[in-house]
């Protein structure tokens, strides 16, 4: 288990070296471009069809890390359809926008949907995400906030790292050793946290 800890506080250490290069965008062209999106991340407990899993809070999420969540998308690097194609020609500058907006969303729901794992295990077992993790959102910031996100959706993307699904060497390489208990408990342990909310 110790050593499970040290590669992971690694793999996140050189996760957060990763260089994202989001310009500063308008909070007012955000809030317009995001009218598409709002159907399915303004809604608490809105759910995927197959495989079921709740459909993340985005409300105060990391600039830079929106930024590039959507170009994953855009370049295929996550496997999800619906936002592969809202993403696939969606300018730099509109991402830039939606990220700005969602960054300083107020107001929305804080409800997030557990997942009945064992919190207090998941604490232990996520000590090394933190370094990066830590729900940092001062200017700068690039690793993604977890805090407060629905349980079986930080689930989904462990799995999906594993799996290589999602296409990140880094967190591949740092999910592999986690048993399916490990994943829940991890989960539920940010699940647990305050942080993002729902788009209001």
């Amino acid at each position: 288990m110790k050593k499970k800890a040290i590669l992971l506080a690694l793999g996140f250490a050189a996760l957060s070296t990763t260089t994202i290069t989001a310009q500063a965008g308008s909070i007012a062209a955000g809030k317009d471009a995001f009218e598409t999106c709002r159907g399915c991340h303004s809604a608490v407990g809105s759910s995927n069809v197959y495989p079921t899993y709740y459909v993340p809070k985005v409300g105060g999420q990391v600039e830079a890390y929106t930024v590039s969540a959507l170009k994953a998308y855009q370049a295929s690097n996550r496997p999800h359809r619906t936002m592969m194609a809202n993403a696939y020609d969606m300018s730099e500058q509109r991402m830039e926008d939606i990220a700005a907006y969602l960054a300083q969303v107020e107001g929305g729901s804080k409800k997030a949907i557990a997942n009945g794992g064992d919190k207090a295990k998941g604490k232990k077992l996520a000590a090394a995400c933190m370094a990066c993790h830590n729900d940092d959102t001062t200017a700068g910031a690039t690793n993604p906030r977890l805090a407060g996100q629905h349980a079986n959706f930080l689930e989904k993307a462990l799995r999906e790292y594993q799996s290589g699904k999602r296409n990140n060497a880094l967190m591949q390489s740092m999910v592999q050793g986690l048993s399916e208990e490990d994943i829940k408990d991890i989960s539920a342990y940010f699940n647990s946290l305050k942080g993002l909310t729902a788009v209001k």
